[in-house]
C-alpha cells in the first residue's frame, strides 16, 4: 500500500511541475532559480563551516 501512495504522489507532483511549465514558464525558471541559489548558499555554509573546522574552530 505505501509503495501505491510513493508511486501517485510522484505523479501528482510531476503532473503539477508539467503544469507549471507549460502554462508559466517564467515563473518557472525563477522557481529553478531560487532552488540553485539555495543550493549554491547552502554549498557555501557547509564550505564556511568546514573551513572553520580545518582552522582549528577558532574565531
Amino acid at each position: 500500500m505505501a509503495v501505491n501512495s510513493k508511486k501517485l504522489a510522484m505523479y501528482v507532483v510531476v503532473v503539477f511541475v508539467l503544469y507549471v511549465i507549460i502554462t508559466d514558464p517564467g515563473k518557472a525558471a525563477d522557481y529553478v532559480q531560487i532552488g540553485f541559489e539555495g543550493i549554491s548558499n547552502a554549498a557555501q555554509a557547509v564550505g564556511d563551516f568546514m573551513t572553520w573546522i580545518a582552522n582549528g574552530a577558532k574565531d
